[in-house]
């Protein structure tokens, strides 16, 4: 096994640390020399410094996007936080029903994964607005900083173990079985999930108008106080006035450092 010595892994971690604001204390050392063998061994480099310097020099962003799938960690599952759906279909669609008369419902999922989040939040429109369905505009923007997790999430199948958590009337009306013997979603369902490739990282968020809800749920237990307070004040200032953002229940918000006003545990609104 090549190993990484104290040089590598410090030139390495403030790489990883300035690309996608993941912090990597000397604990994860195993971890990043385990899940990066492979790459090293297929490259043909020797050592860790020869690996960091092909990444450094890549100019195609080949070895860089590769780098990201191998560092970023994806566990996520159908319904996690169940409660944040809950509030959102008894509190938060009543209310934007009778307020949004355009009928223009934007919703931002920044950190996708594997998709199980985003197919969730289509069911539930689907569900919710049901007959006037088709006179709102409810797509779910889902995106993941990780190439290998977004083609997982276009493809949209999944094994009979990973929608257990879907109660039995969504997987008869959203899913199908095929014959591999997994679980695709209808492409109703598919069609209501845009999938685009978008680094946190990014100094200035692109996007044209603002979103009324952004779901943005265990990332930030990966960054330190100054990349979690930058990510904050972007997501505030992307959301309309009045909207809300929906962390992870392991996450908080310093209501010190930043504008958003409290609502219930792990959901904050923009005032």
């Amino acid at each position: 096994m090549i190993s990484i010595n104290n040089r590598e892994f410090s030139r390495l971690s403030s790489y990883i640390y300035a690309q996608l604001g993941i912090h990597l204390s000397n604990e994860k050392r195993s971890m990043v020399v385990g899940r990066l063998q492979n790459e090293l061994i297929h490259l043909k480099v020797n050592s860790f410094s020869e690996y960091i310097d092909l990444v450094l020099q890549d100019r195609t962003g080949h070895l860089v996007n590769s780098l990201i799938n191998k560092i970023t960690t994806n566990h996520t599952y159908f319904m996690r936080e169940e409660e944040h759906f809950a509030y959102l279909k008894e509190t938060l669609l009543p209310k934007y029903l009778h307020t949004l008369k355009e009928k223009d419902l934007r919703i931002w999922c920044a950190a996708c994964s594997t998709g199980e989040e985003p197919y969730t939040l289509a069911m539930l429109m689907n569900d919710f607005f049901q007959n006037d369905r088709l006179a709102w505009d409810t797509q779910v923007l889902a995106t993941d900083v990780s190439d290998r997790v977004l083609e997982l999430a276009r493809k949209a199948e999944y094994t009979h173990e990973q929608i257990v958590p879907l109660s039995p009337l969504w997987k008869s009306q959203y899913l199908k079985k095929n014959e591999n013997g997994n679980f695709t979603f209808h492409e109703k369902i598919k069609k209501d999930v845009i999938f685009r490739k978008f680094n946190l990282m990014e100094p200035n968020f692109p996007f044209r108008r603002k979103f009324h809800i952004i779901f943005c749920r265990n990332v930030m237990i990966y960054f330190d106080m100054e990349t979690k307070t930058e990510l904050l004040n972007k997501l505030y200032h992307s959301l309309e006035s009045g909207g809300y953002l929906f962390i992870g229940h392991s996450e908080s918000i310093n209501r010190e450092s930043t504008p958003f006003k409290y609502i219930m545990p792990a959901v904050y609104r923009k005032e």
